[in-house]
């Protein structure tokens, strides 16, 4: 058992060692060869594979009711355009420099995080899965080195990516949280004096068990996480959202927009609604850098209500009659 144990990790590591080295021979071809096999991955994904279309199609199509055939087309040719770009992007992001990132990526507003963080108290941004999440992480280039800054993040099913994709997000100087660790993690940090800027993708599709809150989410009756709001409620963090725009291709935008200092202080799941009320306004002022792919509305109330109750602030499973 042992031998067999000690050559199942040496099979990991040398399959991690092998993607890595691949990914990073890959990284370093110039940013023109990437954004051709992006147009090229373009043609596999959206003309000959169809890579989640329908999925695509619906979620377009119930979100923007009172947009044209011609103008949802032209949406979704975006989108994939975008997610060849997206993949491009993360790959340069393994070996591309501060310097160039600092030039593709520029943060603004950023004063305003470190005067928090000069008067003692940490942050939370609010961020969704819109232009290059990816390049976000490199936030610790922008912001005082008085803050730690970090991503929350879901680990990976396969250890060698995930193992990789760790080594992505953290060069920077970010650090990642798994999400079953995130209040831990961030009360040892406060234990310890030491401030956070600590950035949530919340804009996921919640297991059943956490569903507490349903928003009107671009025309959807839309189960949410409310983790964030929670957290920075309990630890008195103040609360950003993150507002990205694509300047061009391969060049981005990402503007710190205060919500509040004090989420203590706001009625519950104010947070939650207002963080959905901003992405919805970024989604429609450029709704092709949205991951459309993600089947986000697969949950509804209605089953919600037919196979869960709320006992005592838990979600329960009904027992089956």
């Amino acid at each position: 058992m042992k031998y067999n144990m000690g050559r199942y990790r040496a099979l990991k590591m040398a399959a991690y060692y092998l993607l890595l080295g691949v990914w990073y021979m890959l990284s370093l071809l110039p940013f023109w060869v990437h954004y051709l096999l992006s147009d090229l991955l373009y043609l596999l994904a959206y003309k000959i594979i169809g890579y989640r279309k329908k999925v695509v199609r619906s979620n377009l199509a119930t979100s923007f009711p009172e947009k044209t055939q011609e103008e949802l087309l032209q949406i979704e040719k975006g989108f994939y355009h975008f997610l060849g770009d997206y993949l491009a992007e993360s790959v340069k992001l393994i070996s591309i420099s501060k310097k160039n990132l600092k030039k593709r990526l520029v943060f603004k507003g950023q004063e305003i995080v470190e005067q928090c963080v000069n008067d003692g108290q940490s942050c939370a941004v609010y961020l969704g899965h819109y232009c290059n999440w990816e390049w976000i992480t490199s936030l610790p280039l922008w912001v005082t080195p008085k803050a730690q800054c970090g991503q929350i993040y879901h680990p990976l099913e396969n250890k060698v990516f995930d193992r990789v994709f760790l080594r992505l997000r953290q060069r920077m100087g970010a650090v990642c949280i798994p999400m079953q660790d995130t209040l831990r993690k961030i009360l040892k940090y406060r234990q310890q004096g030491q401030p956070v800027v600590i950035g949530y993708i919340s804009d996921q599709k919640p297991q059943w068990v956490n569903i507490h809150h349903w928003v009107d989410f671009l025309h959807h009756d839309t189960p949410v996480l409310t983790g964030t709001e929670r957290i920075a409620r309990k630890v008195k963090h103040a609360v950003f959202y993150l507002d990205v725009r694509r300047i061009r291709r391969g060049y981005y935008e990402a503007e710190f927009r205060l919500i509040t200092r004090e989420p203590q202080q706001m009625p519950e799941y104010r947070l939650t609604d207002i963080y959905y009320e901003m992405l919805e306004a970024s989604i429609r002022r450029a709704p092709e850098f949205w991951l459309w792919s993600h089947k986000r509305w697969a949950r509804t109330r209605e089953e919600f209500n037919e196979r869960f109750e709320v006992i005592d602030g838990k979600v329960i499973a009904k027992e089956k009659s």
